[in-house]
């Protein structure tokens, strides 16, 4: 159920006592034994509060120390890339980091100005440093401190191998065993120097030039310039909050930074769904103070924390939903904006993104395919060009370079909202009025997301479901078309289920973080069919757990 404060400002009893957080990060001590406060990562690194004993230094010096130890069996010995984003343990957790690289002798990398640094622009010096090769002498990786759009008591670290995206599991296994082994032993084999001689130690990097420098090469600026498209861009007091001003002076965009102010306990946001503050920016209630002033700009934008999710306002309808902005970015671009991209290059969305997004690429003719939750799965795809495009339906994405070569494997919020005006500028309607055109030709699907209740042992069932243990022929009327425990574009486990009819799907993935499971589901049937959909979804769920 929404919050009645929903979309209202924040008030003095919803902000974070920074101070207290910070002191928490220090002075709390994880009990090894308890797998809440064990180093954890999901789709997107560690992530937890030092408030809830979750992400504290321990768990930062343990973490970073396995880090070093990955790498070095896996024989990266270039440099480390680290940056960080705005919320209030970022840069306690990024000083700890620095004490331990510095004591393994990792040459490390910081922001040249002793900045934020959004995520995609780390994945982006990644890449560049180690200019196509995965493997060799050399080789660079990074880190980035952030727990993205999370509240803002939370904290995060998560690692970007030298292919520039996040690590997959066969890294995090190893590197999460290793941070809650050495938690465990009281971190006797963590190497750390004091940070003064480690501040000293490392170098510095222009991540901001190189990254907005480079735009033009995977964006068309010149035709924004050109058609003089508004822009009024929120950093949402994240990560981006320097790159958008630089990015309007260099390439000479009228775009105004709507709200340049940093403050990590977010007091000038309006809550979210839930009444918490939260950095969503593809969340009605998170973006509330943007869209108020959607009639101001021809395009308005927001990004994350970390800016590596993306949220579009237009004058004609607001907060576009993700799914249905991705629908359009993927018509354009794949619809004669790139010429020079290689004829085989696929369009890439996970399982429970919109079907519009099939309906599309069927009509432009290009092939699709369906990958498990989490951006990890695009990224061997956009560092071989056999992917133009990754998205999914959180609001995140990137895409190839106008020459068909790579130009970020994380999920890059910036460009995407680029994009939005280069959409605009190119074909003079916004990306709203495209998807208008595009339900005209496929339909008005309804899609939503809930969660329902379930046990540890439920979220282990559910994740080690197969198509057999369900035995539902039909699904909200409709005969059931397909059982999926396995993603079909690469047939790797969904972690959960996804059953499909003609006209609907949903899929059931246990949280990672909560004692529920989340219920994706999509008709083009109507609301109606949906919430039908959504309540079999459930007894069908339930059915296989056998509860």
């Amino acid at each position: 159920m929404s919050s009645p404060r929903a979309g209202q400002p924040a008030e003095p009893a919803d902000l974070v006592d920074v101070a207290h957080l910070v002191t928490a990060y220090y002075t709390g001590e994880p009990d090894p034994d308890d797998v809440d406060q064990q180093v954890a990562f999901g789709t997107s690194g560690h992530r937890g509060s030092s408030l809830r004993t979750s992400f504290n230094e321990a768990h930062i010096l343990a973490t970073t120390q396995a880090i070093c130890d990955y790498r070095r069996e896996q024989g990266y010995d270039g440099p480390l890339f680290i940056g960080r984003d705005t919320h209030g343990l970022s840069e306690p957790a990024w000083a700890t980091a620095l004490e331990v690289l510095v004591a393994n002798d990792v040459t490390v990398l910081v922001d040249d100005r002793d900045a934020y640094t959004p995520t995609p622009a780390v994945s982006h010096a990644i890449l560049r440093a180690n200019r196509g090769r995965t493997s060799g002498p050399g080789l660079a990786d990074g880190i980035v401190v952030t727990p993205s759009h999370n509240p803002p008591a939370d904290g995060g670290f998560k690692y970007n191998p030298p292919h520039g995206g996040p690590a997959d599991s066969d890294a995090t296994k190893v590197i999460a065993a290793r941070a809650n082994q050495l938690i465990a032993a009281g971190l006797h084999d963590v190497r750390r120097v004091p940070f003064a001689r480690a501040r000293a130690a490392v170098s510095t990097y222009d991540f901001l030039g190189g990254y907005v420098d480079d735009l033009p090469q995977v964006v068309d600026l010149e035709a924004i310039r050109s058609a003089g498209v508004r822009i009024g861009a929120d950093p949402l007091g994240g990560a981006a909050v320097h790159y958008w001003g630089e990015i309007a002076e260099r390439h000479g965009l009228d775009l105004t930074v709507v709200n340049p102010l940093v403050d990590a306990t977010w007091r000038f946001m309006t809550l979210d769904w839930d009444g918490k503050i939260r950095m969503d920016c593809s969340s009605p209630s998170a973006m509330a103070s943007l869209v108020a002033q959607k009639d101001a700009y021809d395009i308005a934008t927001g990004n994350d924390a970390d800016a590596d999710r993306h949220g579009i306002v237009t004058p004609d309808a607001g907060l576009m939903n993700p799914n249905h902005f991705l629908a359009v970015a993927i018509g354009h671009l794949f619809g004669g904006a790139r010429p020079d991209w290689p004829a085989s290059a696929r369009i890439g969305k996970t399982l429970v993104s919109s079907s519009m997004i099939d309906r599309v690429a069927a009509s432009i003719g290009t092939p699709l395919v369906e990958v498990p939750v989490g951006f990890k799965w695009f990224v061997p795809g956009l560092l071989d060009g056999s992917f133009g495009f990754g998205g999914e339906e959180s609001a995140g994405a990137s895409f190839l370079r106008r020459d068909g070569s790579a130009w970020t494997t994380d999920k890059d919020g910036l460009i995407l909202c680029l994009l939005a005006s280069e959409i605009l500028a190119s074909s003079g309607r916004t990306p709203s009025q495209h998807y208008a055109d595009l339900v005209a030709q496929h339909g008005d699907p309804a899609y939503a997301r809930i969660d329902a209740p379930a046990t540890r042992e439920q979220k282990a069932a559910l994740a080690a479901l197969s198509p057999d243990d369900v035995t539902a022929t039909t699904l909200a009327g409709e005969e059931i078309t397909a059982k999926l425990t396995e993603a079909p574009g690469n047939g790797a486990a969904i972690g959960g289920l996804k059953v499909t009819t003609e006209s609907a799907w949903f899929a059931a993935r246990p949280s990672g973080t909560e004692d529920v499971y989340k219920i994706y589901a999509e008709s083009f049937q109507g609301p109606d069919h949906l919430a039908q959909v959504q309540a079999e979804a459930r007894d069908v769920v339930s059915a296989a757990l056998g509860a």
